[in-house]
């Protein structure tokens, strides 16, 4: 089961319970859902109505598990996140396509080959000089690429496991 929690006018938290409410009926009362969460009505109610401006890591954590719904944790870590929020990170779960072609991609045998001989280079005095920091950076940026790859798919495969 793939879809996305997007806002529709509505606040994330309560569309993504909404969502899950199609394929789990207890997820149909906002009581019953707070209860499966461990936490009180009014907290819940709070959350999906706007009203808790930082809702806790945590709770977003096992709702994002209780509704299936891991693209609700990039969204948390994107746009509520003190630390995350200037972050590149992935917002929503691409779907398996979509993230196989991006870690093929980023996993070009050439590019690899490349990446490894300049990284091998730079590391080799034990130190990153000024010269070699643009080409370090760069090295990091494609491999943040991948890593979230990575993590897009490890979060897709946890949902079809439930």
């Amino acid at each position: 089961m793939e879809f996305d929690c997007t806002k529709e006018g509505k606040n994330i938290y309560f569309a993504c319970r909404e969502k899950a409410a199609k394929y789990n009926d207890l997820l149909n009362s906002r009581e019953r859902a707070a209860e499966l969460l461990g936490i009180s009505t009014s907290t819940l109610a709070n959350h999906e109505l706007g009203v808790t401006k930082n809702v806790p890591p945590d709770t977003v954590v096992m709702m994002s598990d209780l509704y299936r719904t891991p693209e609700l944790r990039s969204y948390y870590c994107k746009c509520e996140c003190p630390i995350g929020r200037n972050l590149p990170l992935a917002t929503q779960v691409s779907g398996l396509q979509g993230i196989t072609v991006k870690i093929l991609n980023s996993l070009d045998e050439d590019a690899v080959r490349t990446m490894k001989k300049q990284l091998l280079s730079i590391a080799e005095d034990g130190e990153i000089t000024a010269d070699e920091q643009e080409e370090f950076d760069g090295i990091v940026k494609k491999l943040e690429v991948l890593a979230t790859a990575i993590s897009e798919l490890r979060m897709l495969a946890e949902k079809f496991q439930k």
